[in-house]
């Protein structure tokens, strides 16, 4: 898969509840993004929030999320009395820069392209790190998400495989194709703009088929 080796590397760190209350409270390393920023369209009037910016080596940033619904916590746990309800109802948007392959800030070698599918693994992990099967031991996560991350690049480098359906939403008001799947754990899409980003979603409790992507005006107001 065509992917920013660096940023990639730091996805389930960057995406994760444990750095989530501490470094998501800035809106610094957004405003150092050279490319715009995605978040749902104004037919969302619920809560917004900002998470975290991923870099490359050379302290550029390549991708960030932001959130909108309930703050999810790591858990997969559904209300008392409402099966199959999830208690909590969130999306977060994943945007991702369309980067070329390019020579590294220093010289000594090159970095990765990015594409559609670097948007759909990371909006996957992201889903992931807000995941915990209830019936699971502490001890064993580890091993789980490790073996979920694997799977999630698999999935991710096969969107034209049987495991993604195909979903048209609007972008900027012009209706877009996105790749799109669902899991026991909530779903996950991804596509492209036409302002050069790749953009990634997922969710558990808000259905992804009523939802429309639009560029942000003003990051901060996500602060």
């Amino acid at each position: 898969m065509e992917t920013t080796s660096q940023a990639v590397a730091q996805a389930p760190a960057a995406e994760g509840q444990e750095q989530l209350s501490s470094a998501r409270r800035t809106v610094d390393g957004y405003l150092l993004a050279p490319f715009p920023w995605y978040g749902l369209d104004e037919a969302f009037t619920g809560p917004r929030w900002l998470m975290q910016v991923g870099t490359a080596a050379d302290g550029a940033v390549e991708h960030g999320s932001v959130g909108h619904g309930d703050e999810p916590s790591v858990k997969n746990e559904y209300a008392v009395g409402t099966a199959g309800e999830p208690k909590e109802k969130f999306a977060v948007v994943v945007t991702v820069a369309a980067n070329p392959v390019r020579r590294s800030a220093d010289g000594t070698g090159l970095l990765e392209a990015t594409s559609v599918s670097s948007a759909a693994w990371l909006a996957g992990v992201g889903l992931l790190s807000f995941t915990w099967p209830g019936q699971m031991d502490h001890s064993l996560r580890d091993d789980w998400l490790e073996q979920q991350t694997e799977t999630a690049w698999a999935l991710a480098d096969d969107l034209a495989g049987p495991d993604w359906s195909t979903l048209s939403l609007p972008v900027d008001g012009v209706p877009t194709p996105f790749h799109y799947r669902e899991s026991e754990f909530g779903w996950v899409l991804a596509g492209s703009t036409q302002q050069g980003v790749h953009v990634g979603a997922y969710g558990r409790g808000m259905s992804a088929y009523g939802l429309g992507f639009a560029m942000i005006k003003d990051i901060s107001t996500y602060a």
